[in-house]
């Protein structure tokens, strides 16, 4: 491709006009609601829950970027919005099975002052109601009545001290997890934003990761108003469905999962009162998947796409060529403006994959296959689902990206790992993902029937699917057959989401084409036949990173698992995280730094241990530094011989709770990787 300067600029209009607002997942995507920030959801969770695996957690959080010492009205949730978290759980029967609808109620204890809180009262003192449906929005019974919502995390003296509540921030929150009448858990409060990314890096022109300067957590220091809910996964599931499932993909199993903000129609202020409302409920945002309205839907339909609902997006076309032809994909190909986004350098997508298939924009992709006998049996028949996944030519991406967002992914072929494919990517291989509920559009698919991966096993990983493709791929545990076998992080984003999850990086990979590559669609550097499918190109996407991996503070292991608000007295501030590479974990010897390093449990008590993947003998240097950039101690320093390498540092008994860095460096000084460590209470 000629890069002139021509093409530069072009390139970079496009990026600006089309992706703006993307990458935040959802803070302030859209036009409209960014007027309204009260009414506008920020991101969904939802997964299988930890310590306790009969249940479900779903986390929707609201009013994005929320400065905690934003007073004296601080955030909240707003009064005339009607919350809701929505469920499906059959796909033959339109609409959500099952919905939570939350209402919020503000009183002021003491009008007198302009504190918000003064001698043990509040004021913006807020409640909430609860009503669940279980028949499809027909009726709602209310399970929590004058449910409590933690005030905000002012200061010590308005938290602690005998002028204030007399109490601890970690009491408040604890008094407001309430349990349903029909026994679900339920919080509702200001958190932590759990999400992390580097806004800075993304708005300016996609520099993630920067390309001068260092990556930085955009939303670090930042609160949210997180609505959690614990449910039982009978609560959850699909009538008929038997109550215990005939394996760990059972697709009985699979719930879809969206949130949605509504306000009435008709809002009249006033000269001499508070304004009122009338009208209907009218739909004014909504969230499913991440990064949807912000780095897949143009600017100029994003309202509209706040106003559907995901059943309304059948038979919206339009809206489906934006997954089909993605604009980000355009930056991940040289023919195209590639060379306008360097920081996507890694990312290219296959343009021909096994020297047959075309997966750039405006392509065909598998569509040559139509009508095939190759075909016949696999989800890409017509008889089975290849009315939805091969609609026609010049949509290359309907194979991955589009049931992605749209249906969730089967386990039938090609959707199987490449291990055990004999016959090409259209063959049986091993199945490691079935989230299938073709319901319409946009939401959270979750298998609640895949085993939970433990936050402290040493295969855990960020990377959730990917990083199970890359172990069932590689890893002798799991590529030696193609059985259904739990591999770690099947559980993982875009099988649910997990508040870990770096969903960011996870899905510009995606639309570079490492689903693709997972079922045997390898990438144009590869040649059929040849040895090895771990190729530059592929080892580029797998090793991309943003440089933002981790959340700024530390998710608790009890329900709701969120953090608790950022105070508004307190410091932020400190060094930044340059995330560590957990590819390595599958990818043995193919990395292109001579060390990488990770560390387990994190977060940790009195000791951790850290894992080094060694591609060549090195000196290295592990040195642990505050949160304020100060040296603390040398871990580690020492030769290490090509290979696997432990090394249990025990020196944190000592450390004050908190949150530090783990530096390793080579023999010349330079920094190889920086980790994000949390020192837990």
């Amino acid at each position: 491709m000629n890069r002139s300067i021509n093409n530069f600029l072009l390139a970079a209009s496009v990026w600006m006009l089309g992706i703006t607002a993307s990458m935040a997942s959802s803070h302030r995507e859209a036009p409209l609601i960014a007027d309204d920030p009260l009414a506008d959801n920020v991101d969904l969770y939802a997964f299988r829950t930890p310590g306790n695996i009969n249940n479900i957690t779903i986390i929707a959080t609201y009013v994005p970027l929320q400065l905690p010492h934003g007073g004296p009205n601080y955030n909240f949730f707003g009064e005339n919005v009607r919350y809701e978290i929505h469920v499906d759980n059959d796909a033959s029967i339109p609409g959500d099975e099952i919905t939570y609808r939350f209402t919020f109620s503000q009183v002021n204890e003491d009008p007198t002052t302009f504190f918000n809180i003064r001698l043990g009262k509040q004021n913006l003192k807020t409640t909430y109601k609860l009503e669940r449906s279980i028949d499809g929005g027909q009726s709602f019974v209310t399970i929590v009545q004058n449910g409590i919502v933690p005030p905000p995390n002012i200061g010590p003296r308005s938290i602690e001290s005998a002028v204030g509540l007399n109490t601890d921030y970690a009491t408040l929150m604890s008094d407001a997890v309430m349990d349903a009448t029909t026994g679900e858990r339920v919080f509702c409060g200001t958190t932590d934003d759990p999400f992390f990314v580097d806004l800075g890096g993304i708005f300016d022109l996609g520099d993630a990761p920067r390309q001068n300067g260092t990556p930085t957590d955009g939303l670090a220091c930042l609160n949210v108003s997180t609505i959690a809910l614990q449910v039982n996964i009978s609560t959850l599931l699909k009538a008929g469905a038997p109550a215990t499932p005939t394996n760990i993909l059972d697709g009985d199993y699979t719930i879809g999962v969206w949130a949605s903000a509504s306000r009435p129609q008709v809002r009249t202020l006033s000269s001499t009162g508070a304004p009122t409302y009338s009208g209907a409920w009218t739909q004014v945002s909504r969230l499913g998947m991440p990064l949807t309205n912000e780095a897949v839907i143009p600017i100029g339909q994003k309202d509209f796409w706040n106003s559907l609902t995901p059943y309304q997006e059948i038979g919206e076309t339009t809206l489906d060529e934006y997954f089909y032809n993605p604009e980000l994909a355009l930056y991940m190909d040289d023919a195209q403006f590639g060379g306008a986004v360097p920081a996507f350098g890694p990312l290219r997508i296959q343009r021909n994959s096994l020297q047959a298939f075309d997966f750039g924009n405006g392509k065909d992709g598998l569509f040559p296959l139509k009508g095939n006998p190759v075909l016949s049996g696999t989800a890409l028949d017509d008889n089975v689902f290849g009315t939805l996944l091969l609609p026609g030519a010049g949509k290359p991406r309907s194979v991955d990206l589009w049931p992605i967002f749209h249906t969730g992914v089967p386990n039938l072929p090609p959707y199987q790992l490449a291990t055990g494919k004999t016959a090409g990517p259209l063959s049986l291989g091993k199945p490691f993902i079935n989230n299938f509920l073709p319901n319409g559009g946009d939401m959270l698919r979750l298998n609640m029937a895949v085993p939970v991966t433990p936050r402290d096993d040493p295969k855990f990983s960020t990377l959730g699917l990917v990083q199970a493709a890359v172990l069932g791929l590689t890893d002798p545990a799991y590529n030696t057959n193609t059985d259904i076998q739990f591999i770690p992080n099947m559980d993982g984003f875009p099988n649910g989401r997990r508040l870990e999850d770096d969903v960011t990086r996870i899905e510009l990979q995606a639309v570079a084409g490492v689903v693709l590559a997972a079922i045997g669609l390898w990438y144009d550097d590869y040649t059929a036949g040849g040895a090895n499918p771990v190729t530059n190109d592929l080892l580029g996407v797998l090793t991309y990173t943003t440089g933002v991996e981790s959340n700024d503070k530390p998710f608790a292991s009890t329900f709701p698992f969120v953090f608790e608000p950022h105070r508004g007295t307190s410091e932020c501030g400190g060094p930044v995280f340059v995330g560590t590479n957990e590819v390595f974990q599958g990818v043995l010897g193919f990395s292109t730094k001579p060390v990488l390093m990770k560390n387990y449990p994190n977060p940790f008590l009195d000791q951790t241990t850290f894992q080094f993947k060694v591609n060549q003998d090195t000196k290295a240097t592990l040195r642990i530094y505050d949160a304020q950039g100060s040296y603390v101690v040398t871990a580690f320093s020492g030769n290490l011989s090509e290979g696997d390498f432990t090394h249990t540092w025990s020196g944190a008994a000592n450390l004050p709770p908190g949150l530090y860095f783990a530096n390793l460096y080579d023999s010349n000084g330079n920094l190889l990787q920086s980790g994000k460590m949390i020192k837990s209470r």
